[in-house]
């Protein structure tokens, strides 16, 4: 291209799903074919946590003991998303946050001028109200770049594996 390529930044958002899995491959595949620079996010969410101790349903060690499982959950889903990146031959930067989740994604957008949010399938909606507090769908709604929703595992799987590495 001329210097004017419209994607050099993508963030994709790792939420411990199955479809971040298939959003991280086809992550990994598009930042390799525009050659730009790919950003994994995992965000502990904190004010869930929070919640569910103001309602009495955790105490707080089981809080702080449940914090704990969800960043060693992200370390581990960060760091098997920059193997697979690795094994393309794509180098990743990685970042586990903690927060409100659909803010921190925005925020974190933002400050690395992402010009490209890859997220995960959505969630199917049940209700109106669920729509309001789905953080996948409060992300595609706040995030001020563009978002591409990666749907299709198969063929997904099929792109990944015909990547050169």
């Amino acid at each position: 291209m001329t210097g004017q390529e419209p994607i050099k930044r993508i963030l994709l958002y790792v939420d411990g799903s199955e479809a971040c899995i298939t959003a991280a491959q086809y992550g990994i595949a598009l930042s390799k074919s525009m050659n730009a620079e790919l950003i994994a996010l995992y965000v502990v969410n904190i004010s869930l946590l929070q919640e569910l101790t103001k309602a009495r349903i955790f105490v707080k060690i089981e809080e702080m003991d449940y914090e704990q499982d969800l960043e060693q959950d992200g370390k581990r889903y960060l760091r098997y998303i920059s193997e697979m990146a690795k094994s393309k031959g794509l180098e990743i930067t990685t970042e586990l946050a903690k927060g409100v989740v659909n803010k921190v994604v925005s925020e974190k957008a933002d400050n690395y001028k992402a010009d490209l949010l890859v997220m995960g399938e959505l969630d199917p909606v049940l209700s109106r109200s669920d729509s309001y507090h789905d953080e996948g769908e409060l992300i595609f709604r706040k995030v001020k770049c563009s978002v591409l929703v990666v749907k299709n595992p198969d063929l997904v799987e099929q792109v990944f594996s015909n990547l050169d590495s």
